[in-house]
């Protein structure tokens, strides 16, 4: 099976990020890039795939030069090729504009290897925008079926079996190939790379595709743009209840929340 996996460089998530004083600028002075957490349950669930039926997996990503640690990353833990595609045409393309990028790229690799791929999953969102759109738009630009919010995957006679979350529960979703899935997180963990697989990674080949590879394709004018970036508002400090009885406590809190008038 062909498996390409979508990938995105963001800051690291677990860091707390704050805007540039009298600015609405991000600051991420001193903040390390990362791959986007959804992208890496996005490649253990097709790591897992492609060691249960066999394949190969093409790790891609679209961003500077630098996003080239974070495919070496994904070629230490299951990617066998990695690729990353950079111009500075692409730079502050919105979501829509990203997926354009993608398609184009996959239609490249697709006709350069001589066979299109299976499946091509994605995260389901990037920690650093949260839109949630790329895997869907990619899926309509390459004219391909897609199946969102996956937990589980595995191979069928007819193509895929999907098990997808959504607000009620579970569902299984059949699926013909080619399509694409967008991944959350699965009852499981992406995987740590080895000291061995990092050695390995970092003598792969990782070559650029820029707008001239891919046939000179642009983005295109934004379909969105950024109305206000703000920080959310502070969390008032709870307050703590120490009354003899649980009775006492109960009674002292429905006080305060008459007082607040917030009952």
């Amino acid at each position: 099976m062909e498996i390409l996996v979508c990938l995105k460089q963001v800051p690291d998530d677990s860091v707390e990020i704050h805007l540039k004083p009298g600015t609405e600028e991000v600051n991420l002075d001193g903040v390390t890039p990362v791959v986007n957490a959804f992208d890496t349950y996005a490649l253990e669930m097709a790591t897992r795939l492609k060691e249960a039926v066999g394949g190969n997996i093409t790790a891609i990503t679209v961003g500077p030069e630098k996003a080239r640690d974070a495919v070496k990353t994904c070629l230490a833990v299951g990617a066998n090729q990695g690729y990353v595609i950079s111009d500075p045409t692409f730079e502050g393309a919105d979501t829509l504009g990203r997926s354009k990028i993608l398609a184009a790229a996959i239609r490249k690799l697709e006709a350069d290897a001589g066979k299109p791929f299976d499946l091509i999953f994605c995260g389901r969102e990037a920690t650093d925008k949260a839109s949630g759109q790329v895997g869907p738009q990619l899926a309509e630009a390459l004219g391909v079926g897609v199946v969102t919010d996956l937990v589980d995957i595995q191979q069928t006679d007819a193509g895929v079996q999907a098990k997808q979350e959504t607000e009620e529960g579970y569902r299984l979703v059949d699926a013909p190939l080619p399509c694409v899935v967008t991944v959350n997180k699965p009852p499981y963990d992406p995987r740590y790379p080895t000291i061995k697989s990092k050695l390995a990674a970092r003598k792969m080949p990782i070559p650029t595709l820029d707008a001239a590879a891919l046939g000179g394709v642009a983005p295109g004018a934004a379909g969105s743009h950024v109305v206000k970036v703000y920080e959310p508002a502070k969390r008032q400090a709870g307050v703590k209840l120490k009354e003899e009885t649980c009775e006492e406590t109960v009674a002292k809190a429905i006080a305060m929340m008459a007082d607040a008038k917030v009952l």
